[in-house]
């Protein structure tokens, strides 16, 4: 992920041991993140899935989103790996820029990324439609499996831009349109504004509403129907966390398509911290994927309960559990 050959023809000696130290706090980074935060992402995220699958009949409206946010979560959890034991200093072949296999990484942990925004706005919005309007079923199981659907599909579109970037660079030399296009950072532009600017937008209006609304009391307040006061809690740690995560990434993709754009002379102490500062937003991004399970595992009060009955139905089998059996028994007397 990190290399200093780049830096090897610097006249300061103290420039390379800055590459070095910063090759070192990386490399710790790393073999953390692959021994805790790899396991722990890729449990909890099935976990997350399986569990709300198998209680279909009881999963509400935040419990579809976060089984979206879980699914990327997995994908970018996937990607982690071949891109922490890829790096330039090991002179993979999949790891370089023109490499199928990099396109394809790239494009999943985008089109994740975006999935995992706009879930997360699309919750704040809906949750502001169930508590303003509830009982309209607006913001049903039924809709939101089907808005979830667009949000992927949406995802993709918007990659597309990635992926025609990295494809003209393969083909620049024999078609002369495709050399026109080779500009990634306006491709880095557009995945700001698309995937971070306008989520932030949404989300701060869906807030504003939801403080507002939160304010007056009305009878509706007392409705049993209407969502577990939990998911509050859990849609603001959801927002602040995603931000936090996420916003290091697109900040230093704006800054390197504005402050540093390809073929201008840049210092090698600026370049070197910039590299550095990339890759530990990046390592921000992935924790994501196995910081949200653990969220919904420990906020949200129904999960626990959830889960022991998967367990019990996988412990007892297809036999009917003894628990059942004497239910049924005190039914019938």
């Amino acid at each position: 992920m990190w290399s200093c050959e780049v830096f090897n023809g610097t006249r300061i000696t103290e420039d390379q041991y800055l590459c070095h130290d910063f090759h070192l706090i990386l490399s710790i980074f790393s073999l953390l993140y692959l021994i805790i935060c790899f396991p722990i992402g890729l449990c909890y995220n099935a976990l997350l899935i399986l569990v709300n699958l198998y209680n279909k009949a009881t999963m509400t409206m935040p419990d579809v989103y976060f089984v979206n946010i879980a699914i990327a979560g997995l994908i970018i959890n996937a990607v982690a790996p071949m891109y922490l034991l890829g790096p330039d200093n090991t002179k993979w072949a999949i790891w370089n820029v023109n490499n199928e296999v990099y396109i394809t990484l790239l494009i999943l942990f985008n089109v994740s990324s975006l999935v995992i925004m706009y879930s997360t706005t699309l919750l704040s919005l809906d949750y502001y439609i169930e508590r303003a309007l509830p009982r309209t079923y607006m913001s049903s199981v039924y809709n939101t499996k089907h808005v979830c659907g667009f949000i992927w599909g949406g995802a993709m579109l918007t990659s597309f831009s990635s992926l025609l970037f990295y494809i003209c660079n393969h083909v620049s030399t024999k078609i002369i349109e495709c050399s026109k296009m080779q500009n990634k950072e306006a491709a880095d532009a557009i995945m700001v504004f698309i995937g971070y600017v306008v989520p932030a937008v949404a989300v701060l209006y869906a807030l504003v509403l939801i403080l507002r609304i939160r304010k007056e009391t009305t009878p509706l307040d007392h409705d049993t129907g209407r969502l577990d006061p939990s998911v509050h809690r859990l849609l603001i740690a959801t927002i602040c966390t995603q931000f936090a995560l996420w916003t290091p990434y697109y900040m230093t993709l704006l800054l390197n398509t504005f402050f540093f754009p390809q073929g201008k002379y840049v210092d090698d102490n600026h370049l070197q911290i910039l590299h550095f500062v990339m890759d530990v937003s990046k390592f921000l991004a992935f924790s994501s994927s196995f910081v949200m399970p653990l969220l919904y595992r420990y906020i949200n009060k129904n999960f626990p309960h959830k889960l022991r009955r998967l367990i019990k139905k996988m412990h007892c089998g297809d036999q009917r559990c003894s628990h059942d059996r004497s239910a049924v028994q005190q039914v019938m007397t």
